[in-house]
C-alpha cells in the first residue's frame, strides 16, 4: 500500500464523508505548485476555490503571519488590538465604503449580510417586523449553513436539512424581468454572485448587474454582492461588479482575503447599512483577530498596486483564447468565465467532470468538477504563462484521449 493509500484510508476511517476529494495527498506547496506525499509535483489549477489567489506560501503573506505570530494572535473583540483599526480602514477604502464587519468564513459573512439586510429593512426602510424578504438567484452557492441552504436550488446541498428558513424568493439568474417581479415593498435585499462559481463559472448577460443596481436603487432595496469567489482580483478587477461599473450597497468578502493562510471574511458597506448594529447583536470570537488582520492587510496592500488584477486580465485573456479553440471539437461543448477563471463543459460520452479531473491529476494537474459535466479552472494569479500553457497542454491531451 502506498503512502497515498494509507493516508486516504486513515482519513476516511475517522472523518465524516462530506467531501469526495481527488485521490492525492498534498504535503507541501509553493506558488502554483504542490508536492504530494510520494514526491510527485502537481500544478494547482483550482487555488482553493480562489482562496489562494496569491499562491501557496506567498512570501509576503507568510512573513506577515510570522511577524504577527511573535506578537499576539487573538484577543477576542472584548478588547481592542493594534491591527484592527487599520484593517477596517484599509478594507473599507479598497471597497469605497465606510464600515467593515469582520468574520472568519465565507458562510459566516453571508449569514452576516442576511442579518444586516433584515435589520436595515426593519430599522431604516420600515418593513413590518417579521416580513423582510431577500431575493436570490437559482443555482446560487453562498455557503452551507442551515439558513443558506434554505435558499439553495442544489438538491445535494439542500436535501434532508429542513425545516428551512423562510424569507427568501428565488428567481432565475440573469433574468431582470423575473427579479423586478419578485421585488415588493417587503423586499430588503437582492443577494447575488456577480459570477456564479459553483454553478460552473456562469457569467450573467451584459447589462444584468447594471440593471440590478438600477432596480434596487429605485425600489430602496440593498444590492448585496457575494464576491467571496469572484472578488479580490480573480476576474481581472478588484471586484467582478466593476466589469459593469457597478458598486453594490454591500460587499461580502472571504477566501482570498485571508491569503490562503487564515480564514478571513467580512461584510463591507456604508455607515447607513452597518450602522444599524449595537453591541451584543452580532459577533464572532475570532472575527477580526490580530493574525487575520495582519495577513489581510498584506492582501489589501498587494491588491492596491493593481498588479494582480492586471495579471488576471492578461493571463485570463490568454486562457480564454486557448479554451475557445477547444469548443466544438467534440469533447468540449462550452467554455465560460471571466479573468483567470473558467468553466469547461464536457460533452456526454467523453467522461464526467470527475473522470476528466482524475485524468488530469494523473498528468500532474489539479482541477475540480462541479455539477457532473463541468470542470473549473482557477489557477493562482501568480501562475507563470509557461506553467499555464503546460496545464492547458495536459487538458488538450486528456480531451484528445
Amino acid at each position: 500500500m502506498t503512502r497515498t493509500d494509507r493516508s486516504i484510508a486513515a482519513a476516511e476511517a475517522h472523518s465524516a464523508h462530506n467531501y469526495h476529494p481527488l485521490p492525492v495527498v498534498v504535503a507541501s506547496g509553493e506558488g502554483a505548485w504542490l508536492t504530494d506525499v510520494e514526491g510527485r509535483c502537481f500544478l494547482d489549477m483550482l487555488a482553493g476555490y480562489s482562496a489562494l489567489n496569491f499562491g501557496h506560501r506567498n512570501p509576503r503573506l507568510i512573513d506577515a503571519a510570522k511577524a504577527q505570530l511573535d506578537r499576539v494572535t487573538l484577543t477576542s473583540r472584548a478588547f481592542h488590538h493594534d491591527r484592527f483599526a487599520e484593517f477596517c480602514a484599509r478594507l473599507a477604502a479598497l471597497c469605497g465604503k465606510d464600515m467593515v464587519l469582520p468574520m472568519n468564513t465565507g458562510a459566516e459573512a453571508v449569514e452576516t449580510a442576511v442579518k444586516t439586510a433584515r435589520k436595515w429593512g426593519y430599522r431604516v426602510k420600515g418593513v413590518p417586523d417579521g416580513r423582510a424578504k431577500i431575493v436570490v438567484a437559482e443555482d446560487n452557492f453562498h455557503g452551507r449553513t442551515t439558513t443558506i441552504v434554505s435558499f439553495s436550488t442544489d438538491p445535494e446541498a439542500r436535501a434532508d436539512f429542513g425545516p428551512y428558513t423562510p424569507g427568501f424568493e428565488i428567481v432565475p439568474y440573469g433574468d431582470l424581468a423575473a427579479l423586478e417581479a419578485a421585488v415588493d415593498e417587503d423586499t430588503v435585499a437582492v443577494l447575488l454572485e456577480p459570477v456564479q462559481g459553483e454553478a460552473g463559472v456562469l457569467v450573467p448577460p451584459p447589462g444584468y448587474l447594471r440593471g440590478v443596481r438600477e432596480l434596487t436603487r429605485a425600489r430602496n432595496v440593498l444590492f448585496v454582492a457575494d464576491e467571496i469567489q469572484s472578488g479580490l482580483g480573480r476576474t481581472g478587477r478588484t471586484f467582478a461588479c466593476e466589469h459593469e461599473d457597478v458598486v453594490p450597497d454591500v460587499y461580502v468578502l472571504g477566501k482570498a482575503l485571508g491569503g490562503g493562510v487564515v480564514p478571513v471574511s467580512a461584510v463591507v458597506a456604508s455607515r447607513e447599512v452597518l450602522g444599524v448594529y449595537r453591541p451584543g447583536e452580532h459577533g464572532s470570537t475570532f472575527g477580526g483577530n490580530p493574525l487575520a488582520c495582519a495577513v489581510a492587510l498584506e492582501v489589501i496592500a498587494m491588491l492596491e498596486t493593481g498588479e494582480y488584477q492586471q495579471r488576471a486580465t492578461e493571463l485570463g485573456d490568454h486562457l480564454h483564447r486557448e479554451l475557445g479553440l477547444l469548443t466544438g471539437e467534440g469533447p468540449v461543448t462550452a467554455v465560460r468565465g471571466r479573468g483567470l477563471w473558467a468553466g469547461v463543459d464536457i460533452a456526454p460520452g467523453h467522461g464526467t467532470g470527475r473522470e476528466v479531473s482524475q485524468r488530469l491529476m494523473e498528468r500532474g494537474v489539479l482541477v475540480k468538477d462541479t455539477h457532473g459535466a463541468t470542470i473549473r479552472l482557477a489557477p493562482p494569479l501568480v501562475i507563470g504563462k509557461e506553467d499555464l500553457d503546460w496545464g492547458l497542454d495536459q487538458l488538450r491531451a486528456v480531451l484528445r484521449a
